[in-house]
């Protein structure tokens, strides 16, 4: 752990008395094995030999009772290595710690042992993937109220929401330039400008400026986003990636949830929707504490020291190939239809449905919400089940679901998106680690920028699609049905096509990497 910067966290003690007899004493006496693997340090005294703890020590003394019982007592002292997110963890921790049981397992944790490094670093990543997820949801949220106060309409709409897409070619330079110079360097480089440009998106003067500046700040929070899962993607144990990944998405669907919360701003004066640009420029010091304590990943570090030879294979050229072309042709389809099924949505329900900013922010609170269990579900499925039938059957019932939501309305409009959301939920951390793990540490970062811009380029050709076939026929529905293909074939292509690797080591998947 030298050289690691862990932030303060709380030092908990937990004291236990029991009586038990001598089978009992000798398991108390035994190093645990579950929430934390222990090592003896002394009579009595075991200390931390893995787990997701800074400091941990269990110290055991037992007297003989007069019923030939031992009288226990038990004292452990410890601190989480889980920055920010400590809070949500204590309880079941101590609980833990107070009910030992003979393997690891347990609902609200990955199926692998985290160690204190991945630990920290995944709670450093969940706290900036609150801001990514606040950047990429400001403008699709503000939009609508935006263009109003321009005088535009959907046809403008959708032409700003397709050309930012082109901002991609900056996360393609960011995260091409972290295989060469780090990825925590521009992890902070793009979170800082792309809060900065956000900003400035408040202040505005026409709909062109606001596009100029999001084209900026929304193509670095799309690098900032491919930075935070290939860090985890390192980082992480085998059995664990998918898992990091629903983490991740958590925290994303949370800072996208604060962008929601404030956007009845936009009710209150025909500029409030400024409000939630200006407030971007608070991530800038939080992607700086966390820059200041993230370390860099240590496949990157191993990496420099060790020239890849796969290039020099064509069996290892080809596979990489093709594996681009499938995940990139992957990323348009889903793309092509997902971004207008989500874009499309608040403009779906002010101008279609009549609801209000204020109902437009309840609707999605309420539907969005669970979707925190889907994804949580997908995640521990993923790596228990495969990534293929999880991510094949949450593709096939998000689309499905998302379709419905456009052409129904009442409750029934309420409960499909509020299904499409939750079960389609399970696919997005089973696909989401696909894209680093199936590329070695030498390109990982270039191989995916060139899929998700690929993917960008499909979000921008739905989106353009969409708006145009909605202003002339007068619904937003018909359009986005016509793109509902797209999903189903890529549920197909993942059941056909995607090698499965739960429970893989990366340099098992990239054999460039031994």
């Amino acid at each position: 752990m030298l050289g690691l910067r862990f932030p303060a966290v709380s030092t908990h003690v937990i004291s236990t008395t029991t009586w038990c007899d001598d089978a009992e004493l000798e398991a108390r006496r035994r190093p645990r094995t579950d929430i934390v693997a222990e090592q003896p340090a002394d009579d009595g005294v075991y200390e931390l030999a893995h787990g997701p703890f800074r400091e941990y020590r269990r110290e055991l003394t037992a007297e003989p009772a007069e019923d030939g019982r031992w009288h226990v007592d038990e004292k452990t002292t410890y601190r989480l290595a889980v920055p920010v997110w400590g809070w949500l963890f204590r309880l079941p921790v101590a609980r833990a710690l107070r009910r030992r049981q003979d393997h690891f397992g347990y609902w609200w944790a990955p199926p692998d042992r985290l160690d204190a490094r991945a630990a920290m670093v995944l709670g450093l990543l969940a706290a900036v993937q609150i801001v990514d997820g606040y950047l990429g949801t400001v403008l699709t949220q503000t939009l609508t109220f935006a263009t109003d106060e321009f005088g535009q309409g959907n046809d403008a709409q959708g032409w700003v929401l397709g050309v930012v897409r082109a901002g991609v070619l900056f996360s393609l330079v960011a995260v091409s330039l972290a295989d060469r110079r780090g990825r925590r360097a521009m992890l902070i480089a793009v979170g800082v400008t792309s809060c900065l440009f956000t900003f400035l998106g408040g202040l505005a003067p026409n709909i062109w400026a606001l596009g100029g500046t999001q084209l900026i700040a929304r193509g670095l929070s799309t690098g900032l986003g491919i930075l935070i899962a290939i860090i985890a993607v390192e980082e992480m144990p085998a059995r664990s990636r998918a898992w990091a990944a629903s983490v991740l998405v958590l925290s994303a669907g949370l800072g996208s949830g604060m962008a929601v919360w404030v956007l009845p701003v936009a009710d209150l004066d025909e500029q409030g929707w400024r409000a939630i640009y200006l407030l971007a420029g608070f991530g800038v010091f939080l992607v700086l504490w966390v820059g200041r304590r993230l370390p860099e990943t240590r496949r990157f570090t191993e990496a420099l020291d060790h020239e890849t030879t796969a290039a020099l294979i064509p069996d290892e050229r080809d596979r990489r190939r093709q594996r681009l072309i499938l995940l990139g042709f992957s990323a348009f389809l889903l793309s092509m239809f997902f971004a207008p099924a989500s874009s499309f949505q608040n403009d779906f329900l002010k101008d279609e449905r009549g609801f209000s900013a204020t109902g437009i922010s309840i609707f999605t609170v309420v539907t969005a919400t669970p979707a925190g269990l889907g994804v949580l579900v997908g995640g521990y499925l993923a790596e228990t089940r495969g990534r293929k039938p999880v991510g094949a059957l949450g593709i096939v019932i998000g689309a499905v679901f998302a379709t419905t939501a456009y052409f129904v309305s009442g409750p029934i409009l309420w409960l499909a998106t509020l299904g499409g959301v939750v079960l389609g939920g399970i696919a997005v951390p089973a696909l989401a680690v696909y894209g680093p793990e199936l590329f070695g540490t030498h390109d990982r970062g270039r191989a995916n920028g060139v899929i998700v811009t690929v993917g960008v380029l499909g979000s921008a050709v739905g989106l353009v699609f969409v708006g145009q076939l909605s202003d002339r026929w007068g619904e937003i529905g018909p359009a986005l049905a016509l793109l509902s293909a797209g999903p189903l074939i890529v549920a197909w292509l993942v059941l056909r096509h995607y090698p499965e690797t739960a429970g893989m080591e990366l340099e098992e998947i990239n054999p460039e990497d031994r």
